[in-house]
């Protein structure tokens, strides 16, 4: 965790609203750090919907592993989250480790394990001593409030400079429902599920497979959508929970995710999925710009996102944009090492709004000093337009800086 905030952090934090069914605390279990809180317990009522996405990764961590097979019972009482240490790369002892906090978090709740979730980030390799847990998650479940969810994003940061959360406010029938999320990740992030950990939280009254299919559709262009540096996470979690208290205000019962009453709320709840997947992207490490990367013109929506990754993951372009050189020469390369269909002649590039490129070349009308000034704004948008189709796509990224390779060297230190 860093002491100093990143400059693309958001200028403003929401007021996080209480959701009715959810408790949650804090509290410092010496897992890695010192002086800092580094284990989040929430609590949920009964008959809470889970659901979740998880990383793709052929060497996922053992909570990732744990969450994965207590899924398949839709129920959840608690969630625990720890920074400071993986818990991947452990073997039997990593899954010895899950075993024992979710007995531990089952007592301190009064509910079985299997309705227990789990999740931690931090060091790969270190064997996680979940011994640390026993006592301060009892503590942690009598203490437990309907409250700080900014304390909570806290408590799960590793990298990050600052903690992300979002909320949103919608009808479900005639009734008020709310949505908040958390979010933690800076480094290590490249999309291929939901890049990082993150926890949604409703009083909505939602079965289990519809939350499935509704958070399986929103990361596609919100969390699977943002990439740092490229590299999959062995711990990408992200869990969503709808504890149904608005049921008794009025709120539908929603079994089907193709319920047309869901619409509105299907909207919001990306929007919390996109407003934290960009604060990811803003707390990139060592990030100093945010880097939105529009591909249109493409065969298809795929091919489209696969040249934005290709651009979006290049050290090339990202180092261009940290010295603030609109460097196209370097986008044309990520295109076309992407694989994907390209004509080099059709090919136009801008950089925030100026056309840098056209037809295969520089731009008639390019002018150096009109360009070099837009390059030193905070956010950078480029736009690739390939000309040969309807294919749109955009993904989110920051540019790669000394800091980032800073941040990495010291990591184990």
């Amino acid at each position: 965790m860093s002491s100093t905030v990143s400059p693309l952090a958001p200028k403003n934090v929401p007021d996080m609203p209480l959701i009715a069914g959810v408790r949650l605390a804090t509290a410092e279990a010496g897992i890695r750090y010192k002086n800092r809180t580094d284990v989040l317990l929430a609590v949920m009522d009964k008959g809470t919907a889970v659901a979740g996405v998880f990383t793709k990764s052929k060497c996922p961590s053992a909570p990732v592993e744990w969450c994965r097979a207590k899924l398949k019972g839709g129920k959840a009482r608690a969630l625990v989250v720890n920074s400071g240490n993986a818990n991947a790369f452990t073997g039997k002892t990593g899954r010895a480790s899950t075993a024992l906090t979710a007995k531990i978090a089952a007592k301190a709740v009064g509910c079985s394990e299997g309705e227990i979730f789990l999740a931690s980030t931090g060091v790969i390799g270190e064997p996680l001593d979940a011994t640390k847990f026993d006592g301060v998650l009892g503590r942690l479940a009598e203490t437990a409030e309907p409250g700080d969810y900014l304390a909570a994003a806290k408590a799960i940061m590793t990298t990050d400079t600052f903690p992300k959360v979002a909320t949103a406010t919608v009808k479900l029938g005639k009734a008020k429902v709310t949505i908040n999320g958390m979010a933690k990740g800076a480094g290590m992030i490249a999309p291929d599920m939901a890049t990082m950990l993150s926890f949604i939280f409703t009083d909505a009254p939602i079965a289990p497979a519809a939350l499935q299919a509704l958070l399986k559709a929103g990361v596609e262009d919100t969390f699977n959508a943002v990439t740092i540096d490229g590299d999959t996470s062995t711990s990408d979690t992200l869990l969503a929970f709808a504890t149904g208290a608005a049921a008794e205000h009025g709120a539908p019962k929603i079994s089907r995710a193709s319920d047309p009453r869901l619409k509105a709320f299907a909207k919001a709840f990306n929007q919390v999925l996109a407003n934290l997947s960009e604060q990811v992207a803003r707390d990139g490490e060592g990030a100093r710009k945010l880097v939105e990367i529009t591909v249109e013109g493409a065969k298809t929506k795929a091919s489209a996102r696969r040249i934005a990754m290709s651009i979006a993951n290049s050290p090339l372009v990202k180092t261009a944009i940290a010295g603030e050189d609109a460097n196209w020469g370097r986008v044309v390369m990520a295109v076309g090492k992407a694989g994907e269909p390209a004509d080099r002649d059709k090919l136009s590039i801008s950089f925030n709004g100026i056309r840098v490129a056209k037809s295969g070349a520089r731009d008639p009308s390019y002018d150096e000093v009109q360009v070099s000034e837009a390059m030193k704004a905070p956010e950078i948008a480029i736009l690739v337009s390939l000309g040969l189709g309807k294919g749109r796509d955009r993904v989110l990224t920051c540019d790669l800086t000394k800091e980032y390779v800073a941040i990495n060297g010291d990591y184990r230190s």
